[in-house]
């Protein structure tokens, strides 16, 4: 059987990237196959795109080319024949994030990412997609405390980070079967509840 396809997504600093390894961990936990990857990235060639779009300035039609180049590589290579061989996908970020960053964020055209997204994975979509939502401040908080240095859409200013927080809601409200918002700025106990109650469904 094909394996599921989950997908966490989130404005930075949301939290989400705390409770993918322990949500693979629960999901092997009840005998589940499990691959964790991410976005961009995944396989060898878009993590070398995603040092780009991470780290060098660039057109946001550049950078969308950029993501599904990326993307269209990590799929033939990683997520397509893990699902085939039945083994559960759960990817930090996939094309929601493209419609929110690019998109939401940027101003890209949605039907250019769409005819994009057609082009790559027309037949590939997310069994099941958590959005992650906070706030600007507990946003800038977290990544103040993380310590880090800061890529550039981490560096990005207010009214971005709710530009693509905004399109995140919208997709969560378009797609309510499919996606899931989770509010990180609750405890981590029930934030965990409620991904426990996510797992019982799938």
């Amino acid at each position: 059987m094909r394996g599921k396809f989950i997908t966490f997504e989130g404005v930075d600093g949301a939290g989400k990237s705390t409770h993918v390894e322990w949500f693979a961990n629960e999901l092997r936990s009840s005998g589940r196959a499990v691959l964790v990857t991410r976005e961009p990235g995944g396989s060898q060639l878009a993590e070398k795109l995603r040092d780009l779009v991470l780290h060098e300035p660039m057109d946001a039609v550049t950078e969308t080319l950029l993501m599904f180049t990326a993307r269209d590589d990590h799929l033939k290579k990683c997520i397509l024949p893990a699902l085939s061989a039945g083994t559960w996908v759960v990817c930090d970020r996939f094309t929601d994030a493209t419609f929110a960053y690019q998109g939401g964020g940027k101003g890209v055209d949605a039907g250019l990412i769409d005819s994009l997204a057609k082009v790559v994975h027309s037949g590939t979509h997310p069994d099941c997609t958590l959005v992650f939502d906070c706030p600007y401040e507990v946003s800038r908080e977290r990544m103040a405390k993380s310590g880090r240095a800061l890529d550039r859409f981490e560096r990005e200013g207010q009214a971005f980070f709710e530009r693509v927080r905004n399109a995140y809601l919208a997709t969560a409200r378009t797609e309510p079967g499919r996606v899931r918002v989770v509010d990180s700025t609750l405890t981590l106990e029930a934030i965990r509840a409620e991904l426990r109650s996510v797992i019982n469904g799938l």
